[in-house]
């Protein structure tokens, strides 16, 4: 017989009081064994995570608030228990791995120090001893050479690596129950794996159950053994994931499971204009070290790389976190310092002032990895989108940079209601397309998207690749696309590049590189990265 760990009776979670209450949860019912694998599975703003929260007592009260429902694990009632009860639970019995470790982690505290916090709070472990353990996790969780980031900070990681520092935390004590609110949302498709792995391991080995929240279907293939699909605050569908994945009853979960990027696209053979072409580029950041902080050694970031981008293409950047990708992006558009040659519509860009490339900023746009860090929390949605059209459109008055504003957010799958409400307003898709929309409304010539999928859910992805594939062939954008995600990386890419340690491994045509890759790291990447589709489901 089964023992039940969660037990969760016709929860509801309000935001607001009177006439301005919005209901986010509607009577939402499921439970956890011990041990069990349940996956809550939806679209952004489905109220998955807000689900989740409710579950730790996170959500900020009393603005939010519980009209009606019971949350009971291990027989005791967490809805409105006490700070006490709240203190012994959070982080020892439940842990939680947040979807944006960016604005999780604490920007002014070293690796060592938040990893170790949970282990002082609740093991009283001090010294070498949390030393210790906190290496043990940081490798657990695949970060390289552990001990040399002990020291850093946040900001110093990639968001892959920012990523598995939550994992790692969240992981510290072995708790009962473990919430993973998009766990591998910023990991490369080989460290999916391995963390996948690792939850699976921990979880035979633990007995831990695990609370999944994720728009990755593959990984619920892979992971679970009960499936909730939610739709509007509401459970449309309960089965297990045999059944579910071979019979879906609610046309919603048909919509879920038939929504995915495309095939490689399909291009007439003509040459286009180059855009962008850029040689031998090489990006060094200084480690420093000493009391005096001197310059210790050097880290090649990018070694050597030649990228040549043309109007109406795509080049596809993939490779693990850490290999440099995002680091060349910011490169080609002179965001950071780099040697080498880099032409822009046939002008020489490497050797311009900043002012003089502000001129050129208009035609040259990036969508950043984190929507959430990367959106003024003061500012609003028409400030955000706008303030790129005040810079470089001037002559333009309020109504037509708010038309223009506008017409960019429809395009992106938003209405113009999103105009005076602020970032945290939105769910983490929705905050993702409007940074798209930012980029968007200059018009560029010159995109760099940098994982603009990797928050979003697999319908929203499917929307958001046909848009830019729209805006590509409608404008002839040029795009350079940075990912982890190899399924939206074929539906887009002409080219594909093959990064790792600061280094080009392989490049040549998109469908070349997918279907017969000739170095060993390139084959790993396509086998971890496509093989999640054909992997076996748990057992019922």
């Amino acid at each position: 017989m089964s023992e039940t760990l969660l037990d969760i009776r016709d929860l509801k979670v309000a935001f607001g009081h009177g006439e301005d209450s919005v209901e986010a949860v509607k009577g939402v019912s499921f439970s956890i064994d011990k041990g069990q694998t349940v996956a809550l599975v939806g679209e952004s703003g489905s109220g998955k995570s807000v689900t989740a929260l409710s579950i730790m007592q996170l959500l900020p009260y009393p603005f939010a608030h519980h009209p009606a429902g019971s949350i009971v694990y291990d027989g005791q009632q967490l809805l409105g228990a006490g700070p006490t009860v709240l203190r012994s639970v959070r982080g020892n019995q439940i842990s939680m791995i947040f979807q944006e470790p960016m604005t999780s982690l604490n920007p002014l505290h070293s690796i060592e120090k938040q990893v170790g916090e949970s282990l002082k709070l609740h093991k009283g472990l001090t010294g070498p001893a949390a030393r210790k353990r906190v290496l043990e996790l940081l490798d657990l969780v695949g970060i390289k050479k552990a001990a040399d980031r002990l020291g850093a900070y946040p900001h110093e990681l990639s968001g892959g690596q920012r990523q598995r520092v939550m994992i790692a935390m969240a992981l510290a004590n072995e708790p009962d129950l473990l919430i993973a609110d998009e766990p591998t949302t910023a990991l490369d498709v080989t460290i999916q794996a391995q963390i996948l792995e690792l939850l699976s391991d921990l979880q035979s080995r633990l007995g831990m159950s695990l609370l999944l929240i994720t728009h990755d279907l593959a990984i619920v293939r892979k992971m679970a053994d009960q499936i909730y699909v939610m739709n509007g605050g509401e459970v449309v569908e309960h089965n297990n994931a045999k059944t579910l994945f071979a019979a879906p009853e609610h046309p919603y979960t048909r919509h879920l499971l038939s929504a995915e990027p495309g095939q490689l696209p399909v291009r007439d053979a003509a040459l286009e204009d180059v855009v962008l072409q850029a040689r031998d580029i090489h990006v060094r950041f200084p480690i420093k070290a000493g009391l005096l902080g001197r310059v210790h050694h050097y880290v090649n970031a990018c070694n050597g790389i030649d990228v040549t981008v043309r109007a109406g293409r795509t080049v596809g950047v993939v490779g693990e976190s850490g290999s440099g990708k995002t680091t060349l992006g910011l490169a080609l558009l002179r965001l950071i310092k780099s040697e080498g040659d880099i032409h822009f519509n046939g002008m020489p860009i490497h050797d311009k002032s900043g002012t003089e490339l502000r001129s050129l900023r208009k035609s040259m746009q990036i969508v950043f990895q984190d929507p959430y860090g990367s959106l003024s929390p003061r500012m609003s949605i028409l400030q955000i989108i706008e303030e790129g059209l005040k810079v470089h459109q001037p002559e333009l008055d309020l109504p037509a940079r708010q038309q223009q504003v506008t017409q960019a957010l429809l395009e992106v799958g938003l209405d113009e209601s999103a105009l005076n409400r602020f970032p945290h307003e939105f769910s983490g898709g929705q905050r993702q397309r409007i940074a798209i929309a930012r980029a968007m409304v200059l018009k560029p010539a010159l995109v760099v998207l940098d994982e603009p999928t990797s928050a979003l859910d697999m319908s929203v992805q499917a929307q958001i690749v046909q848009l830019l594939q729209e805006l590509q062939e409608r404008h002839g954008l040029a795009y350079l696309f940075i990912s982890h995600d190899l399924k939206v990386v074929r539906a887009l890419s002409d080219e594909i590049i093959v990064m790792q340690d600061g280094r080009v491994v392989e490049s040549g045509p998109a469908k070349q590189i997918l279907d017969n890759p000739q170095q060993s790291y390139t084959k790993a990447l396509m086998r971890a990265a496509f093989d999640l589709e054909a992997i076996d489901l748990p057992d019922e």
